[in-house]
């Protein structure tokens, strides 16, 4: 029986050979980390809540990411660095902000680990629950200041396990007020705005990002652009870039939900609503936040080119901004 045991192991061994352990590793995506030399914005995710591939989804566009990783499929978040201050700040606390950290810090080439600061829009998992690796369990941060206007505050506060991470003085909390600038230096500042969306817990709200030279919209969430009561083409007017909700390019996407109970503007209906903006407006125009069912994730799809072809952009990880 030893004998028969030792055969198999040699099978197992001459049948893992280094050249096809090689192969698998050369077909992992990798990427290359920009280097910021101004006062710029940095794309560190540009997916939905839950992330691609999706929990428990059995569709076509999640099958060979189980399998076969993509680690540039991460959930939206973007770095902000200031060059004067020398200082970086994250705009929502993802589930994937231990790895969208360390690209900050080398993008930015700082010796700091954690952010400035830290900028949420809301309470739905993909923008605030990163918070949890600052905690005890993970880093026992100290006082890393999270920003976020009263109710988002409120909840925090008030709800375990977060309630913890302010008391144990894990995250220093500063509040927000709408439509109140948030001045990070002399040449940058965040100003919050409030938009319709699912409140269950927080109010929820979009970020402009007013630079030295260029500012920014950045709008992840929204429920319609009809329900907001701002004109969407007129922010888009008073910014050099929008960062704008896509959550979905087409309810036909969503066929084991009611689309309606999630609503968010399609790209389809983005783009309609948009086709008439001359071409400079359409160009500061970059979709954001995609499910995992959005064909655009895709850039061979025809929805990807569709969006290019018609004068608008992807958010693609890792795109530099300078503001």
């Amino acid at each position: 029986m030893k004998l028969i045991g030792y055969v198999l192991l040699l099978c197992l061994m001459v049948s893992c050979h280094p050249s096809d352990v090689q192969k698998i590793q050369t077909e992992v995506p990798t990427f290359e980390i920009p280097k910021l030399t101004k006062t710029a914005l940095v794309v560190l995710g540009n997916v939905q809540d839950a992330g691609s591939p999706h929990i428990a989804c059995k569709k076509a566009c999640c099958a060979d990411l189980f399998e076969h990783p993509d680690p540039t499929r991460k959930v939206v978040s973007l770095g902000l660095y200031d060059k004067t201050t020398d200082r970086q700040y994250l705009l929502e606390a993802s589930p994937d902000i231990s790895e969208q950290l360390k690209i900050l810090k080398k993008a930015t080439g700082l010796k700091q680990d954690l952010p400035h600061g830290i900028f949420l829009t809301h309470a739905h998992i993909g923008h605030y629950t990163g918070l949890m690796y600052l905690g005890k369990e993970a880093t026992n941060a100290k006082q890393v200041p999270v920003y976020a206007m009263p109710l988002m505050k409120a909840f925090l506060t008030n709800n375990g396990p977060w309630s913890q991470l302010v008391s144990t003085n894990n995250i220093s909390l500063q509040s927000m007020q709408e439509n109140s600038s948030t001045k990070l230096s002399d040449s940058l500042e965040v100003i919050p705005f409030k938009v319709p969306h699912r409140d269950e817990y927080s109010e929820t709200v979009g970020f402009k990002i007013m630079g030295p030279q260029k500012s920014a919209l950045f709008i992840p969430d929204i429920d319609k652009w009809e329900r907001w009561d701002k004109d969407i083409e007129q922010e888009i007017a008073g910014v050099d870039y929008a960062f704008l909700d896509a959550t979905f390019y087409w309810g036909q996407e969503i066929n084991l939900r009611d689309i309606s109970q999630i609503p968010h503007p399609f790209i389809q209906e983005s783009m309609q609503r948009f086709e008439q903006l001359e071409d400079r407006e359409k160009a500061k125009i970059h979709f954001i936040h995609f499910n995992h069912t959005n064909p655009v994730l895709d850039e061979n799809s025809e929805q990807y080119k569709e969006v290019i072809e018609k004068g608008f952009n992807i958010a693609h990880f890792l795109d530099v901004f300078d503001l």
